[in-house]
């Protein structure tokens, strides 16, 4: 069984981010593989989201420590909770490190006996940097986009307007004030730009705020978060270009599942170049500075330029990170031979110091040769 443990307490939500569609996308290809695979939640019973997930197992821990008696392969998702497995366990890394000295030693506590896996290139480094492990212990696995994005049809698109979708989180490191200083510049004073913003994120205090200021906007639509691979990809053929104006001040977006979703579904992709974002090209990614509305702006301006993704482009993006080479990915690293984990190099450095000092070889001098009969 290969278990993929959530971050304790959390409910798995529907339709907010990419590692909840990593998640759960994976146990669904690996279930129809024919290998078990779950999600575990901590301390949540059945009110852990399962609802919103008919077709994905579920199993809930009532604390954190019960995870220690399961008899299962962990991959624990994002958070790193320090726990003992009865098998070695590994670490999704699906965001950058935590800014806050207490955050950060938690982190390398939790990691610190788990194999190390990130979504992207530029994930790995910037983990190996920050736990001060070799680049080659942290495995990249790369996310996907499930097929119905790249097989659902295209409706005719309405002429003169170039249709945006902002379907990030609701968050300020996701670029969501970058886009609304985007509206306000000159270059977009005329009726040929449409502006969808989704609701993705309105469940915390914070995406709540935020929500309620953009619907007092008359430039946005704000539309409901979709929950669901199909709903969403029925969302993303509907718009023209995809904004994901990540702000790369605090926050570099490890990898950006929604940018190879929206290729997949024909849409250009205007991203901020930063993190592993550039990592997601599938033939339709436009890259600008981030924290840059002018940019930003720039970048809407060009992808309306280039017109419709042509649809070889988008067959040829539709081969690109797949949910298959996904998985097969992620069970390429379960089966490898682990490489040493970061508590393990510390262990036997520690071990090696505390060795006996070696005596230095000295020079022979002439009474040692009359000795030993030189």
């Amino acid at each position: 069984m290969i278990s993929f443990a959530w971050s304790p307490g959390e409910e798995l939500p529907a339709g907010t981010g990419g590692s909840e569609n990593f998640t759960v996308g994976q146990v669904r290809e690996l279930n129809r593989r024919g290998i078990d695979a779950r999600v575990v939640t901590v301390g949540l019973g059945e009110a852990d989201g399962r609802d919103d997930f008919d077709d994905v197992p579920f199993h809930s821990v009532a604390a954190l420590e019960d995870l220690s008696r399961l008899d299962d392969t962990l991959v624990f998702v994002s958070e790193a909770p320090p726990v003992a497995t009865m098998r070695p366990a590994f670490q999704i890394l699906h965001v950058p490190p935590p800014l806050r000295d207490h955050h950060q030693r938690a982190v390398v506590a939790g990691t610190r006996n788990r194999t190390l896996m990130a979504t992207s290139r530029f994930a790995a480094a910037l983990w190996s940097d920050f736990l001060d492990v070799s680049l080659e212990t942290v495995q990249v696995v790369y996310p996907f986009a499930e097929p119905t994005f790249a097989t659902r049809p295209r409706p005719p698109a309405p002429d003169g307007t170039t249709r945006v979708l902002y379907a990030g989180r609701l968050t300020p490191e996701k670029g969501i004030y970058t886009l609304l200083s985007m509206l306000h510049t000159d270059l977009f004073d005329d009726d040929h730009v449409s502006v969808t913003v989704t609701s993705a994120g309105s469940d915390k205090p914070q995406g709540a705020i935020i929500e309620r200021m953009l619907r007092t906007h008359p430039g946005i639509e704000v539309v409901a978060a979709r929950r669901t691979p199909e709903a969403m990809a029925a969302l993303l053929v509907e718009h023209d270009v995809v904004v994901m104006p990540s702000n790369g001040q605090y926050w570099h977006e490890t990898f950006g599942i929604l940018s190879i979703e929206a290729q997949h579904a024909g849409c250009r992709v205007v991203a901020s170049d930063d993190g592993g974002l550039p990592e997601t090209d599938c033939g339709a990614l436009l890259l600008v500075a981030a924290d840059d509305a002018e940019a930003l702006a720039q970048g809407v301006l060009a992808a309306r330029t280039l017109g419709p993704v042509p649809e070889s482009v988008r067959r040829r993006a539709g081969r690109a990170f797949t949910v298959a080479a996904s998985v097969d990915g992620l069970l390429r690293v379960l089966g490898s031979p682990p490489p040493p984990t970061p508590w393990a190099v510390i262990r036997d450095l520690e071990a090696l110091a505390e060795l006996p000092a070696v005596t230095p070889p000295r020079e022979l001098s002439s009474d040692d040769d009359r000795i030993i009969g030189v």
